[in-house]
């Protein structure tokens, strides 16, 4: 097997490389003077197991289009497979038409990936799991559920601990983490007036007294977060923390996390960490290379993957 790196998370690509004992592919992924995206790929590829390791995190267009650029690039060199491994996929959000005239995004992004010549995509918990559904391809769909767990062991072990969805969509997850941790489950009703902007009505479960664990997919705004937060305290909540797995944190999302009742938010490594977010004092990351590298392994070797999550 072969692993390529694109420029969207360069630590986690070198992370999971040293997991698996295996050099990065040499290659140069760069730009034009008119930010035109160029690959070259400067070893030998053909009949090889090449995985290409990139999240469509921010600036999203341009690092969509190096995975693109780079699977044409394996595809045109003989490749025998090429795996897209997007530790996040962008445009998740974008699942279904919310209203007449929209696009179903995540649906288009499926299509050129699938369309620039990939044989299978690796990715870390969908926004929704019927995306997985949008891809003609081979799709995994690896949960961060395990390595959350182990962190919240790590540090927040309790017979007071109660896992809260933030919203009705996330109960799911949620359920899956408390379960885990063999703790009680709670659920925020909110109503979303429009995107990005969030009002808590109300908490389904008795918090009084508990310590909190907030647990969701993506953390954009943080404002979904926050509001929860603040009402888990209002209802008498002891401490409120959060575990997300993709922390995209755009616009002012650090400060108003650090601003928050949260105690602490974690995020895995999926997205590269802003100077903002390694600076936060109540923001950490929890690395999910182990996790990428071993279904890597697994696939390269045509063994389970779904027995990671038993």
């Amino acid at each position: 097997m072969k692993v390529l790196a694109g420029n969207s998370n360069r630590p986690l690509a070198e992370a999971i490389a040293a997991y698996l004992s295996v050099p990065l592919a040499k290659a140069s992924v760069r730009r034009f003077s008119d930010m035109e995206v160029f690959v070259e790929i400067h070893e030998n590829v053909r009949g090889e197991d090449v995985f290409v390791i990139q999240s469509t995190s921010y600036p999203a267009n341009d690092h969509l289009m190096e995975l693109l650029v780079c699977i044409d690039a394996l595809k045109r060199s003989s490749a025998r497979r090429i795996t897209a491994v997007l530790p996040y996929f962008g445009y998740a959000r974008q699942d279904r038409k919310p209203g007449p005239r929209t696009p179903i995004s995540a649906k288009l992004v499926a299509n050129l990936i699938t369309a620039a010549g990939a044989n299978r995509v690796l990715t870390l918990d969908l926004h929704a799991g019927q995306i997985q559904g949008f891809f003609d391809i081979p799709t995994d769909n690896l949960m961060a559920g395990p390595v959350l767990t182990a962190d919240i062991k790590q540090h927040l072990q309790g017979d007071d601990l109660m896992v809260v969805s933030p919203d009705v969509g996330g109960v799911v997850r949620a359920r899956n983490i408390a379960k885990r941790l063999e703790a009680d489950l709670a659920i925020v009703d909110k109503r979303r007036e429009k995107a990005g902007v969030s009002e808590v009505m109300n908490i389904i479960g008795d918090v009084e007294g508990r310590r909190c664990i907030l647990v969701d997919d993506i953390v954009d705004s943080a404002g979904t977060l926050c509001n929860a937060a603040e009402a888990l305290k209002k209802h008498g909540a002891k401490s409120v923390y959060a575990y997300v797995t993709h922390g995209v944190l755009s616009g002012g999302a650090v400060a108003r996390v650090t601003a928050s009742q949260l105690e602490g938010l974690v995020i895995t490594d999926s997205i590269l960490a802003t100077e903002a977010v390694r600076l936060a004092r109540n923001i950490r990351q929890v690395s999910i290379a182990p996790l990428i590298g071993e279904a890597m392994r697994r696939i390269s070797e045509e063994t389970s993957v779904s027995s990671l999550f038993d």
